[in-house]
């Protein structure tokens, strides 16, 4: 049984950067399956015009071209959204670049994409949107990670980014709140289906090396953050903004694989 009212978003619009694939797309899914009409955006627009018939056709998404790295580009595809739909109710700020390296082993540029996509794309999607979403009852979040707060060798650049996102989400909560807009993260544990997991556990070996550490034991869904997004997004997170939820099964709480009884102490 879903545990949301059916058509809790109609008359809403959402729109989602990042939103034509993995987590993203299945949050836009999510929106969509609850009466909102969604607009997703990604740098391939065939890759967005392929979400948006994957959600639900014209007449519930929209696909859109945009680089969340160039505010210009981020400002038409709003543009374009609102053009269509008429007004925004909901953000979403998922644009996400990864790739494991040592400090020493990554370029400057490297470092640099990576923030530009994650931090600066996370606050030219916020800056550009407020125009529209000016008003009680806007909702934005940010897709951030447990990078943020738990550093992770191999990870400087989205350590630094993902830490700059949860920050940046605060101080907007702060600056935007008199206006009645809310601006709160979604911290995603190992989702499962998704990139970037077949990137850090490619094999069944590292998946259960990596499950046996999670205080739940196992994977997330897209479906599940897809359920954090509706929370913060509705009238239920109304008094809900300056937060980072975590939705990870607990994996940020540390090691939780048990080791001949000593619970991962031995």
């Amino acid at each position: 049984m879903d545990p949301f009212r059916e058509n809790l978003f109609a008359g809403k619009t959402a729109f989602i950067a990042g939103g034509t694939s993995g987590i993203n797309l299945g949050i836009a899914k999510r929106l969509a399956g609850l009466g909102a009409k969604v607009a997703v955006a990604g740098r391939n627009p065939e890759k967005a015009t392929a979400a948006a018939a994957e959600i639900g056709g014209p007449e519930v998404a929209l696909g859109l071209s945009a680089d969340v790295r160039i505010y210009q580009s981020v400002e038409d595809a709003l543009d374009q959204a609102v053009a269509r739909f008429g007004k925004l109710d909901i953000v979403i700020s998922g644009a996400a670049g990864n790739f494991v390296a040592p400090a020493l082993g990554m370029s400057a540029n490297g470092f640099r994409t990576v923030v530009d996509i994650d931090l600066n794309g996370t606050f030219n999607v916020f800056r550009a949107c407020y125009a529209h979403l000016n008003r009680p009852g806007a909702s934005l979040i940010a897709i951030t990670a447990g990078q943020a707060v738990n550093p992770r060798m191999l990870q400087a650049h989205v350590c630094a980014a993902k830490a700059g996102i949860n920050h940046l989400c605060r101080v907007l909560a702060m600056e935007w709140g008199p206006s009645g807009v809310r601006v709160n993260g979604i911290s995603p544990g190992p989702i499962a289906d998704t990139e970037g997991m077949a990137r850090l556990a490619p094999t069944p070996e590292a998946e259960a090396a990596l499950t046996s550490r999670i205080p739940l034991r196992r994977y997330g869904t897209k479906d599940e953050i897809g359920d954090a997004a509706v929370f913060l997004s509705s009238d239920a997170a109304r008094y809900v903004t300056g937060t980072i939820l975590d939705v990870d099964g607990g994996s940020q709480l540390g090691d939780a694989s048990t080791r001949d009884g000593t619970h991962g102490l031995a």
